[in-house]
Formats: structure tokens, C-alpha cells, sequence
């Protein structure tokens, strides 16, 4: 469920301008905004000069319109030059911060290509485990191995002989 059938726009921004909202309409792919798709477009503009953001959205309309979109790339035919704007985010009104619209600033890849998209991952990674870390949470690590839990108490203590019955915490696998 992270494409959508909503309509969606562009507006770039460069350093003489910017193209307005543009809706994407024509891509090389029959159906559009596919999951784990790479859907390409043309846009005709004057040139902007050299790119530094764009906003993305879409109208929120159809069914399933909550859209996950990792990237888009701009590949300027005049200078040879291409653009990456990263989101790895989601557009949509029930995940994430609820919001169908984002600004995306270009991702300078003069420094260290990886940088941003690491960046982006641990962002992702700690929104994801973040409530394992909340005041009064109790962890139960499930052994394989002796087929019991290793609890971690929010006062530090550590249960290497977990009851399996422990109504306390959050139980996750992880396996050892």
C-alpha cells in the first residue's frame, strides 16, 4: 500500500525561478505511483539554473491515496547535471506526521554521497524503535535457546530467567 491513485504535483525551485505546481501526468509506465516503481516524467520549463528544492504533493483524492515515496531525481538536459531530492517519508493523511505535501531540499552530493540517506535511515530506524526507550517500559527478549525470557526492568535489573507468563512490558522478537 505505498503507492497511490491520487493526482500528484511537482513545483522546482532553482536559483532564477521556479515552475509553479505542476501535476505529473504522463509517465512512461502505464499506471503510475506504483509500489517499488520508477515512474519518469518531462517537464517543460525555462531553466532555473541550479536546483535547490522542490514540493511534492498530491490531492489526497481516490482510494488508497497514502503514498511512500523515496526519491525523486531531476536530470537537467541542458547541463548534464542530476538532482536528487531525498523523502523516504510517506504523503499521507493516516501515517507519519499526517501531512500530504513535502519540501525537499536537494541533497548535496559533492560532500559524501551517503551521507543524507544515512542520516534519513537512523531517522527512520529510531521513529521505528524509539518506544522501547520510554520511561517505565519493561523489555522480554524471547531465548530461542532456553525458550524463556531476558527482561529488562526499568530500574536497570536484568532477568535472565524470565517467566514466560510476565504480563509486564512489551514483548518483541528478537532473536539470539
Amino acid at each position: 500500500n505505498a503507492g497511490t491513485e491520487a493526482d500528484v504535483y511537482i513545483s522546482v525551485y532553482g536559483e532564477r525561478g521556479d515552475t509553479g505546481s505542476r501535476q505529473l501526468l504522463r509517465s512512461q509506465k502505464s499506471k503510475k505511483f506504483l509500489k517499488g516503481q520508477t515512474d519518469i516524467f518531462a517537464i517543460e520549463a525555462v531553466h532555473l539554473g541550479c536546483l535547490y528544492k522542490i514540493v511534492i504533493r498530491h490531492n489526497g483524492l481516490g482510494s488508497g491515496n497514502g503514498w511512500f515515496l523515496d526519491k525523486v531525481v531531476i536530470k537537467d538536459p541542458i547541463t548534464d547535471l542530476d538532482y536528487t531530492f531525498l523523502c523516504r517519508r510517506w504523503l499521507d493523511q493516516g501515517q507519519d506526521d499526517g501531512s500530504i505535501a513535502r519540501e525537499l531540499p536537494v541533497t548535496d552530493a559533492s560532500t559524501f554521497p551517503g551521507r543524507q540517506e544515512l542520516k534519513l535511515k537512523r531517522e527512520e530506524i529510531w521513529a521505528a524503535e524509539k518506544w522501547k526507550f520510554q520511561k517505565g517500559i519493561t523489555l522480554q527478549f524471547y531465548n530461542r535457546l532456553t525458550r524463556g525470557f531476558i527482561c529488562l526492568y526499568p530500574d536497570s535489573r536484568v532477568d535472565a530467567l524470565g517467566d514466560k507468563k510476565n504480563k509486564y512490558g512489551k514483548v518483541f522478537s528478537m532473536w539470539i
